[in-house]
């Protein structure tokens, strides 16, 4: 087993809370949430978890693709020219998508939901086969993250534009709940939203809250599992096993390059980021899964990341990963 700790944990950070562990949670997303928590004897969990799945169903009706209703839903109805105004959530999510884009050169891109349904990963259902070359392209000429405008809360549609935030409102959502539960009166918890956690203070003994590094059923990970501990710390990971369709022999995963609009093929297997920041780990664990295992460790390595690379014949660390492990 090898163990990751933050680079800049201090003594006081596993001073222990006290308290009992509690533990709740419900559905959002078309996956299940989860709190496990130090909360002091007799604390009104049941209350929290109320409040919690409150902010996630705020959440999801403003972002999901899935809820035609949804602010999302709406702005990609607009007609051309058309604004809309954005909730503060929403423009953060926005701000922040846009940001790894520009950072990026265009391998993370939340306009790409065109693409999204047409290789069958969104709402408009699931398909058996590739789509035709005209109709990727079609679908490839619509997107374009360069092409969205933003003006102070409000964004501007320049016409079959289609936002799509999969690949980080799952970040966003972790890092909200975590915010609420400090609020609440839980400062000491772990959240977790369809497999991305987020660790804040310890359990009640002192212990981190801990997390492995996901593998896939069939492939531990070559160097032996990975063990972290989430102090303070958000993990995400990505992986081609995680959703696909075959189609005459061939496996097509859906992690998008959205500069090709096809799946990508490059041998990565799955990409593992820790942030303090769920938002970002959950947006760059699709920004180096994309980039693939030549130009992802490269760019992790420029912007100082905490990553993990599962390749097909092995596996990379990335210096500053390596030096949580030291």
């Amino acid at each position: 087993m090898r163990i990751a700790v933050p680079l800049d944990l201090s003594p006081e950070a596993a001073r222990p809370p006290g308290g009992v562990l509690a533990s709740f949670g419900g559905p959002t997303m078309g996956v299940a949430w989860s709190v496990t928590a130090a909360a002091p004897q007799g604390f009104d969990t049941a209350g929290v978890q109320a409040q919690v799945q409150g902010l996630l169903n705020r959440i999801v009706g403003q972002m999901s693709t899935w809820e035609p209703d949804a602010d999302i839903s709406r702005f990609n109805a607009l007609p051309a020219g058309g604004w809309i105004d954005m909730p503060a959530a929403f423009a953060h999510v926005l701000a922040r998508s846009l940001h790894w884009a520009k950072l990026s050169g265009g391998a993370f891109d939340p306009t790409a939901g065109r693409l999204v349904d047409l290789w069958g990963f969104g709402p408009a259902g699931a398909v058996g086969a590739p789509p035709s070359r005209p109709r990727l392209d079609e679908a490839l000429s619509a997107c374009g993250w360069d092409r969205l405008a933003v003006d102070g809360a409000r964004a501007y549609q320049p016409g079959g534009l289609s936002l799509d935030f999969s690949g980080i409102a799952k970040g966003f959502a972790v890092d909200e709940v975590s915010r609420a539960l400090t609020v609440l009166g839980l400062p000491h918890h772990l959240v977790e939203i369809g497999g991305e956690l987020r660790g804040q203070g310890t359990k009640p003994d002192g212990q981190p809250w801990w997390a492995d590094i996901e593998a896939p059923p069939e492939a531990p990970l070559p160097g032996g599992p990975i063990r972290v501990a989430l102090h303070g710390l958000s993990i995400a990971t990505s992986g081609d096993y995680r959703r696909s369709f075959t189609h005459a022999g061939r496996r097509y995963a859906h992690t998008l390059d959205p500069r090709t609009g096809e799946p990508v093929r490059h041998g990565l297997r799955a990409v593992t980021v820790l942030d303090r920041t769920c938002i970002d780990a959950d947006a760059l664990c699709t920004v180096l899964g994309v980039l693939g295992p030549a130009d992802g460790p490269v760019f992790a390595q420029a912007h100082d990341l905490a990553a993990y690379f599962l390749l097909e014949d092995g596996e990379i660390l990335s210096p500053r990963l390596a030096a949580m492990m030291d």
